[in-house]
């Protein structure tokens, strides 16, 4: 176990006096086009249409220009050092995950911490712990990352892909666990693929041959089959269905390795279908569940039955069981509870379900047959971010973290849970606060949010509220070492449990969806409000941060209400509400937001709200900085960029304000991002928020 540290207040170490407010920011000037486009008898000019080529050269001498005006800022501000010094103390502790254990061969990630990128360790027959696989070696900045992994069966060969500069464009590789050796199989035009091992190869989802460059849609993926040592080209097609190659589909291979199933989606909905086929047969695969009906999550397979977690007529939650002899008929073995269950899985001959309960996790045990058997103690109020195991070993892994205690891997095996590997918290949980607060949104829902501050704490004090609000994710307790840094120099975290979100099920997550996406920004906005009522933070002293659709949601809100904010943060936000659909992994939130092009109504309400949309000149904003990165093929960087563009032209050219945006080189939308580019990242936003919210 590691040793505590003492908090130290940043403010003892920011020397110097505050840099006076600049008179006035200047600001490139794009060209604007004539482009106009017509919606369903609307037209709407897009002048910033040029932006969406990130290779073109004038977007290019963009980013330099606006990179000129925002690097010398942000090294100007005297918090910003300071933070990054805090930061990277804070960081520098050790993290683990939760092993995959097979044939008496356990792998795990781990990070001593300040590695750029994790470590796979590997254990045999419970010997000393070896490095396996060290991704820090691959590039001397940390830009490759290792992606997914999975470990075979037998526990020979391990199956992973890498990720270059953040790219969600990945390359499958294997290495042999006795010796380390990676052998010459390559896998290439992989994005968002496991790896589902039975005998001496596996499953996986390819897509197409795409150029590097190419910002276009991800479409038409195909399931393979690839056997160790062959070339790729004869990996055998399993399935594909080019009628429909809007969907996406995932491979499984029971833990008896008697079926392989697939599920289906589409775009971001989990509304997904299954089917599947024995392993030992070569047909066509059966039908499970229809997609578009509610969620299916398989689980596994047990007695001619396999188990499933679904919504269907259990808004909460439920696992179920459908026999193969009658893939009509279904069994509750776990019913509907008063807390949603976030996700389930089958080890150690039980079921696990992973239920929300104020917005943090519990890990309830059943037998196979649906009776309790028992709990598995987490250390406090957290997140519970992987559960591993096999439906034939007595032991279950889990990854558990929370606001204070660093990422930590726990065993549990005969009703015994133990450490597997941890940290001491670098902050003494005695001298934190944490809390759940409520607050009553516009519609009077109740909108729960945590507040986490230092017990000597001087309140009203600068704040940050954290929010993200879409895609069924949900918001529980995670370890972010700049948030503590953040803690130490008087700052108070509040992170919104917002509509849209999972906390309260796939009902909370529809409230906030589609044409109620409004809903969203009014929670966000009501806790706002209610931080600043219940004399926690100012509304100068209050700033908002969100990355992806969370960078939507403080865009949008700062929009709505600009003089309710001291500062914004947005990071690699979703902001041309209009195109979004049109660029690589776009297509799949349609079923999140709308497509505006295709459907008027949906049009109508992404009007009321699409950031790059409702700028208006005039309006005295609030400090504001957006972060994209050049290779992010997930939010593509023409949203920061045609939306900072349109601030600036709101503003005239110039404001006493700073409007910015950071453009990082080599790195993506957040996928494997190495750690000396988050630290100077967070030092950047944390530095900002701090010099704007004093």
């Amino acid at each position: 176990m590691g040793c505590r540290r003492a908090a130290r207040s940043l403010h003892s170490r920011l020397t110097g006096p505050r840099l006076p407010p600049a008179v006035a920011f200047d600001y490139p000037q794009p060209r604007r086009s004539d482009q106009v486009d017509d919606y369903h008898g609307i037209t709407v000019a897009d002048p910033y249409r040029w932006m969406e080529d990130p290779h073109d050269p004038e977007t290019r001498g963009f980013v330099a220009a606006e990179n000129a005006v925002t690097e010398p800022y942000l090294a100007g501000l005297r918090e910003v050092p300071a933070m990054r010094r805090r930061i990277g103390e804070l960081w520098d502790t050790p993290r683990t995950g939760a092993p995959r254990h097979r044939n008496g061969v356990t792998v795990w990630e781990h990070n001593d911490g300040l590695q750029n990128q994790p470590v796979l360790h590997i254990s045999r027959d419970g010997g000393d712990p070896e490095v396996l696989l060290d991704p820090n070696e691959f590039t001397a900045d940390g830009t490759v990352a290792v992606t997914v992994w999975s470990l075979s069966p037998d526990g020979r060969h391990l199956a992973f892909s890498t990720s270059d500069a953040g790219s969600d464009r990945q390359i499958g590789h294997v290495l042999e666990t006795s010796t380390g050796n990676h052998l010459p199989d390559e896998l290439r035009h992989l994005r968002f693929t496991s790896f589902a091992w039975v005998g001496d190869g596996f499953f996986y989802t390819r897509f197409p041959e795409q150029a590097e460059k190419d910002v276009g849609l991800f479409v038409d993926p195909r399931v393979c089959y690839h056997r160790i040592g062959t070339d790729q080209a004869d990996d055998e097609l399993i399935f594909s269905n080019p009628a429909a190659p809007a969907l996406g589909y995932d491979a499984v291979v029971t833990d008896d390795e008697q079926y392989v199933v697939l599920t289906e989606w589409e775009g971001t909905s989990r509304e997904n279908g299954l089917l599947y086929r024995p392993l030992d047969g070569s047909g066509e695969f059966m039908r499970i569940v229809e997609r578009g009906v509610a969620t299916h999550d398989f689980l596994g397979h047990d007695d001619e039955r396999f188990f499933v977690l679904t919504d269907l007529d259990a808004p909460n939650g439920a696992i179920v069981t459908i026999p193969l002899d009658d893939l009509r008929a279904r069994t509750v073995i776990v019913g509907e509870g008063d807390v949603p269950i976030d996700f389930a899985g089958m080890a150690a001959d039980r079921l696990i379900a992973a239920s929300i309960e104020d917005a943090s996790h519990q890990l309830d045990l059943f037998d196979l047959d649906g009776t309790p058997a028992g709990r598995i103690e987490l250390p406090g109020l957290g997140t519970a971010a992987e559960v591993t195991g096999r439906e034939s070993d007595p032991t279950i892994f889990i990854g558990f973290q929370s606001f204070l205690h660093p990422p930590m891997a726990l065993r549990w095996e005969g009703g015994v849970t133990t450490v597997f590997a941890g940290e001491s918290p670098p902050l003494d949980p005695d001298h934190v606060v944490v809390e759940r607060r409520y607050v009553g949104s516009t519609d009077g829902d109740e909108v729960g949010m945590f507040v986490v501050r230092l017990k000597n704490t001087d309140l009203p004090a600068p704040t940050e509220l954290y929010g993200y609000g879409g895609f069924n994710i949900n918001l529980t307790p995670t370890y972010n070492p700049a948030r503590l840094a953040w803690l130490e120099a008087g700052g108070v975290v509040a992170v919104a449990n917002l509509r849209g979100g999972s906390e309260k099920g796939e009902e909370w997550h529809r409230q906030g969806m589609l044409g109620n996406k409004q809903q969203v920004f009014d929670d966000f906005i009501a806790c706002a409000e209610q931080l600043i009522e219940d004399g926690i933070t100012t509304q100068h002293r209050l700033g908002i941060r969100g990355g992806s659709n969370g960078g939507l949601l403080t865009t949008a809100v700062m929009l709505q209400q600009p003089n309710l904010f001291g500062a914004v943060v947005a990071q690699v936000p979703v902001t041309d509400m209009y195109r979004y659909q049109h660029f690589t992994a776009g297509r799949y939130w349609t079923v999140e937001y709308g497509d505006g092009a295709a459907d008027a109504e949906a049009f109508a309400w992404l009007s009321t709200y699409s950031p790059l949309h409702n700028v208006e000149p005039g309006i005295d904003y609030p400090p504001l900085l957006v972060l994209t990165a050049e290779t992010d093929d997930r939010v593509v960087p023409m949203h920061s960029l045609k939306f900072i563009a349109e601030m600036h032209h709101a503003a005239g050219g110039s404001s006493e304000r700073p409007l910015l945006v950071r453009v990082e080189t080599r790195a993506g939308h957040g996928l494997g991002k190495p750690t000396s580019k988050v630290i100077d990242e967070m030092a950047d936003v944390y530095g900002f928020l701090l010099h704007h919210l004093e």
